[in-house]
């Protein structure tokens, strides 16, 4: 079983457990208070970082003694492997913005990726062949510059394939990065309307095989 909490921004904890009693807490990307957010209390057994922002690595608010993965190659911690993947922040093979790590994460027999500030219009094969097939895909939409945008992310999504996609790090009340709200998101995907959960709990054997979920979730 995963419960997965939204933070705000690219932020998310991702607790994993099973019947037998093992668990483990995974944080991505915390952000500084500067971004206009409130972080909330937050513990991991494991750390990610997209990339080296101010609104992504924000690793000494993170409580606990996480196991802390900044980059590309493979890893495995409390049986979660996690694979970080290259890509760019931008267009323009990193000459913008820099580089930026995809992460994909393994566990309880369900496979999740975190897309962190992907600024690529599309994947390159070599990319998809490493994501492989994802069950639960946390992808930015928020455009404006800083990352793809509302329609690019649609395409992203193709590539994908995920039975399940979580929208971040778009627009919020009291965030003073200007990036669009996530209704173009939404409206691009053909979805009027969405109710917010404050959280999501998923299990392998529940996961629908039958089309695609949009899941918003409450900061």
């Amino acid at each position: 079983m995963a419960k997965i909490s939204w933070a705000g921004h690219s932020c998310f904890q991702i607790s994993v457990s099973n019947s037998k009693g093992h668990s483990a807490d995974i944080v991505i990307d915390p952000y500084e208070d500067s971004v206009g957010l409130k972080l909330p209390n937050l513990s991991a057994d494991i750390l990610l970082v997209t990339h080296n922002h101010y609104d992504h690595n924000n690793i000494k608010a993170v409580k606990g003694e996480p196991f802390l993965v900044q980059g590309p190659g493979e890893y495995e911690v409390k049986d979660v492997f996690i694979k970080g993947i290259p890509s760019f922040h931008d267009d323009k093979d990193g000459k913008e913005k820099g580089q930026n790590t995809i992460y994909t994460i393994e566990a309880e027999d369900m496979r999740f990726c975190h897309l962190g500030d992907l600024g690529q219009k599309q994947l390159s094969d070599e990319q998809l062949e490493k994501i492989d097939s994802i069950d639960i895909l946390m992808i930015p939409v928020g455009g404006q510059g800083y990352t793809i945008s509302s329609t690019e992310a649609q395409k992203i999504i193709s590539q994908i394939e995920p039975l399940i996609v979580i929208p971040m790090h778009y627009s919020l009340p009291k965030l003073k990065i200007e990036i669009d709200d996530v209704s173009k998101f939404l409206k691009a995907m053909g979805k009027n309307s969405v109710v917010p959960q404050d959280k999501l709990t998923v299990k392998a054997s529940a996961l629908s095989k039958d089309g695609m979920e949009i899941v918003v979730l409450q900061p």
